[in-house]
């Protein structure tokens, strides 16, 4: 029986355009089905054309008829060719951890098969077809997160992907943990097998860590605006001035990411009767958002075009030209952009938790907050309020800080000195995967604590019109704390309205 969804618009065709980030989200989180485009079905069998030619002349081929990595001194029978597909998969197969998110893996597949779409790849339709079945299919293989160096590209976690096709590994489907093999039986599907260059091409690229880029690039984005909100809404809360974000004041420095800031901030306290004097000089955590977060934002900004260039990219080695045939022996799988954008983030990521660190201190003790009780509780010393979460807000921030170390400097040789320099461009995506989920917790706790404040201020009616929606979102999954109570349900449900996008704008 299959399992398509049909509450999309219309199919994704891929290769008939360049992807989005969008398309990949739309994809991998409400499973939009995928097609191949007639004209991509058309390249794809060009490319495969080339390298069976190529073949047919006895051109010694990398992965094909030799042997991979060091190995390639080692020529291949045709009947070793064929084997070599198959046993790719099985030495791959000694990953390690936690498996993958499973939207990470749907956007893994939908990537590859983004790559054989230019043909560039010389695999045969059937196996784009194959892994597209997969993915419409919604048969999502468990994928380990440690074995990647990034070099080669994401070669184990991506053979835990492609393995499935051939009924190897374990997957999920329909909700239930399985055997691939017993997932194929069940959705109808055969195990399917690998022509000469197909177990490469399936492991060979930056599928994996670039699937982690462009989903949490959509994470990313919603996180830093919910933490905008929270600042707009302590500035509320404290009484402060509004000078700081003056459009003016941004346009004398120039920098479009602090005037998309200030901006945003702007519209959260549009309509306010809540906001002070800005004589009164508020600590820079209030005054600065737009000069210290701004960065952040531009840097999302720009980091769009380097993800879909990767997305869109052919990242496979060997490459063939599919108009003229024309064998590349190369490097494009090596991961060295995805690597340096996923530190850079991570970095990022431990300015804002810093930022949210800083804020929370302000709101909570009674010498900064302006006339509100001291750990933000009507009745402090009894009752310890929001004390216990400043210590949270403040392990998290230590936890982002710590994993912000960039991963791409570590390189070590490895693969018989072949792969001698490595990207370790999935090891900085695991970390920026980690560091952003600890900055989402952190980013809800500091909400709940600007809207407690607004509370004890009496302010909730006289909010700018879009901080009282955040109120308001707030207010709905979590109540006054009028006492104490266990809070991790209410971050828990916070940290939820932030990663569905509901505090974004």
């Amino acid at each position: 029986m299959e399992c398509y969804n049909f509450d999309m618009p219309e199919a994704l065709l891929a290769g008939s355009r360049k992807l989005t980030i969008e398309d990949v989200e739309r994809v991998a989180r409400l499973k939009q089905r995928v097609a191949l485009d007639e004209g991509a079905r058309a390249r794809v069998r060009q490319g495969r054309i080339g390298l069976e030619e190529l073949l047919a002349r006895g051109v010694s081929v990398y992965g094909v008829n030799t042997g991979v990595g060091g190995n390639i001194k080692f020529a291949l029978s045709p009947e070793q060719a064929d084997q070599l597909q198959h046993n790719l998969m099985r030495h791959l197969s000694c990953a390690t951890g936690q498996p993958l998110p499973g939207d990470v893996v749907r956007a893994a597949m939908l990537l590859r098969a983004a790559t054989f779409t230019t043909g560039a790849s010389a695999v045969r339709v059937e196996l784009v077809e194959a892994l597209l079945e997969l993915l419409n299919r919604e048969i999502t293989p468990a994928v380990p997160r440690y074995g990647s160096v990034g070099a080669s590209g994401d070669l184990m976690p991506s053979a835990y992907i492609a393995r499935a096709l051939v009924g190897l590994g374990g997957v999920e489907y329909r909700g239930r943990n399985m055997t691939a093999l017993e997932a194929l039986k069940l959705s109808g599907l055969e195990p399917f097998h690998f022509a000469p260059k197909e177990g490469l091409a399936l492991t060979n690229g930056t599928t994996v860590m670039t699937a982690v880029a462009a989903l949490l690039w959509v994470d990313a984005r919603r996180v830093l605006r919910a933490l905008l909100a929270a600042i707009a809404l302590a500035v509320e809360a404290l009484e402060t001035g509004t000078e700081p974000f003056a459009a003016w004041v941004q346009e004398a420095k120039g920098h479009p990411g602090q005037i998309a800031v200030a901006e945003h901030i702007r519209g959260h306290l549009d309509g306010s009767k809540s906001t002070g004097d800005s004589a009164r000089q508020s600590s820079y955590s209030l005054r600065c958002p737009p000069q210290g977060l701004g960065p952040v934002w531009e840097g999302l900004e720009d980091a769009r075009p380097v993800i879909e260039r990767e997305i869109n990219s052919a990242n496979d080695n060997p490459l063939i030209d599919p108009e003229t045939g024309a064998l590349f022996r190369a490097g494009n799988f090596y991961g060295g952009h995805i690597a340096r954008l996923l530190d850079t983030w991570k970095i990022d990521f431990a300015v804002m938790a810093s930022w949210g660190n800083a804020l929370m201190a302000v709101l909570v003790d009674d010498r900064f907050s302006n006339g509100l009780p001291s750990s933000l509780v009507p009745e402090p010393g009894v009752n310890s309020g929001f004390k216990g979460m400043q210590l949270s807000v403040t392990s998290l921030a230590c936890a982002v800080r710590q994993i912000a170390g960039p991963s791409s400097i570590h390189s070590l040789p490895t693969e018989a000195y072949n792969q001698d320099v490595v990207s370790l461009g999935m090891h900085a995506a695991v970390t920026a995967m980690d560091a952003l989920e600890c900055l989402r917790n952190e980013t809800a706790m500091l909400l709940l604590a600007a809207a407690q404040a607004v509370d004890l201020r009496g302010a909730a009616d006289t909010l700018g019109t879009r901080n009282r929606h955040v109120h308001t979102a707030i207010r709905q999954v979590s109540d006054f704390l009028s006492r104490d109570r266990a809070l991790e349900q209410d971050v828990a449900d916070v940290a939820a309205l932030i990663a569905a996008g509901k505090l974004a704008n």
